[in-house]
């Protein structure tokens, strides 16, 4: 279901994002507590899972109608090879993180830090280090996401044409897309989990400036072992699949869905 236009784009692309991030939102809690230097237990263990997501409800609709606003555009221009996938994902991963970063930023921090208000974590960012306080981690989270998605989409979109052509369609159904996307998500998932430790460390961290991708890789290794770089990649994996799923097929679905009203 490549096709469509701008507006199915944006309006397909934010109710996925809403779908999954607020479906999934207690994994993400959990995993982003693994990954936290203080421990899991220290960060609030199961304890109020459903921390920071009112910052979720403003920045994941709007994220994922960028993302694929920009990577359905991309596509147009670019072709739909293997690398032109690959290509176009990383510039929707590049625009979609200007507001997905301040909104990641805020979640998490409110997530691993106890009796923390949303508007409490935003404050604090912005007394320390003022507006660009919100994109700490932004280079961290743009290292992550575009190894993830030239991983991802590029087998995603295979698997949906294997499919459909192996059923004698032209395209696969919603139910298909969202199968392929939670293979496509795992595999993606458990490769880039040491990218998703570094950028949740720097996220969290209160130095002025912020450690560097591999500093953190190298500290976190050097602490905790080589172990340690894969923290939090079960629930990663398990989000990320269930995600994908969700995620894929929900945009399956709009897209299915609002081409009889466009």
């Amino acid at each position: 279901m490549g096709d469509g236009n701008v507006v199915q784009w944006l309006m397909c692309g934010a109710a996925a994002g809403l779908a999954v991030d607020i479906g999934l939102y207690p994994l993400d809690t959990i995993k982003s507590r693994l990954q936290s230097k203080q421990g899991f237990l220290a960060a609030g263990g199961f304890r109020n899972i459903y921390r920071g997501m009112s910052s979720v409800l403003v920045g994941s609709a709007p994220g994922a109608a960028i993302f694929f606003l920009s990577y359905r555009l991309a596509n147009r221009h670019l072709g739909e090879g293997v690398v032109e996938h690959a290509f176009s994902a990383s510039l929707a991963e590049i625009a979609a993180c200007a507001v997905r970063v301040p909104t990641e930023l805020c979640k998490q921090r409110s997530q691993v830090k106890a009796g923390a208000r949303l508007t409490e974590v935003a404050r604090d960012i912005f007394q320390r280090r003022g507006f660009l306080g919100f994109y700490q981690g932004y280079f961290s989270t743009i290292a992550r996401e575009i190894p993830f998605s030239m991983i991802q989409f590029p087998i995603w979109e295979h698997l949906k044409k294997s499919v459909a052509r192996r059923k004698g369609r032209d395209e696969c159904s919603a139910l298909d897309g969202a199968i392929c996307g939670s293979v496509a998500g795992s595999i993606s998932a458990a490769l880039t989990t040491p990218l998703d430790v570094a950028k949740t460390r720097i996220m969290l961290s209160k130095r002025n400036p912020p450690p560097r991708v591999l500093e953190t890789l190298r500290d976190v290794a050097k602490t905790g072992g080589p172990k340690a770089l894969f923290s939090g990649i079960a629930p990663r994996v398990m989000w990320i699949s269930i995600g994908g799923f969700v995620f894929f097929g929900a945009y399956e679905s709009s897209m299915y869905l609002t081409k009889f009203l466009f």
